[in-house]
């Protein structure tokens, strides 16, 4: 398998475009040597199979939307509180509108892995991961609202992405930004 860095990030970059505008079924060596440019056959000298095509584009996926650390060190300097909840979901619709591309192609592989098996064990091991890892920020950092205010806000931001980027006139003319500010009020405690 080849071993250039740059290249194997273009490739897996080039794949998610790929999965966001044509789907899972779309996803072939060759869909993504055209859609990167390259030489008819670079795919598969970087991925070992499909599947494995699919678990690096997964992976990729996840760097691209995980937030740099220097900026929640930034976003967390106001003191912890309901308006800082807000502002963090705020800042999760802006990074996640910033890569269209990739929230999409997160969307695809999820129900491509609702036929791999492989695929649902790593995809789950990967977002179960984050989920807890952002359920002890949520924690750590001392925001308002316990486990279960948590648990609901990551439910209901995940149903608010989806409906903002697969159908978003099904909600008609309210706002992103009030809907955030809704859920946010709902269900993390003021004060």
């Amino acid at each position: 398998m080849a071993k250039n860095p740059e290249r194997r990030v273009a490739l897996t970059d080039a794949a998610i475009d790929v999965l966001a505008q044509e789907g899972a079924r779309g996803l072939t060596f060759r869909a993504v040597d055209a859609r990167a440019g390259v030489p008819v056959g670079t795919a598969s000298n970087y991925f070992s199979s499909r599947d494995d095509l699919f678990m690096q584009t997964g992976a990729r996926i996840h760097s691209r939307m995980t937030p740099d650390p220097a900026q929640v060190e930034q976003a967390l300097r106001p003191a912890p509180s309901r308006e800082l909840v807000a502002e963090l979901m705020h800042w999760l619709v802006r990074r996640m509108t910033d890569d269209r591309t990739g929230y999409l192609a997160m969307l695809e592989l999820r129900l491509e892995a609702t036929r791999r098996p492989e695929l649902r064990t790593r995809l789950t091991g990967t977002i179960r991961t984050s989920f807890e890892e952002s359920a002890a920020f949520h924690r750590d950092a001392g925001l308002p609202g316990d486990h279960s205010a948590f648990l609901v806000l990551y439910l209901a931001m995940t149903g608010v992405l989806l409906e903002h980027f697969t159908l978003p006139d099904v909600l008609g003319d309210i706002a992103l930004d009030a809907l955030v500010d809704t859920v946010v009020e709902q269900i993390i405690p003021a004060g």
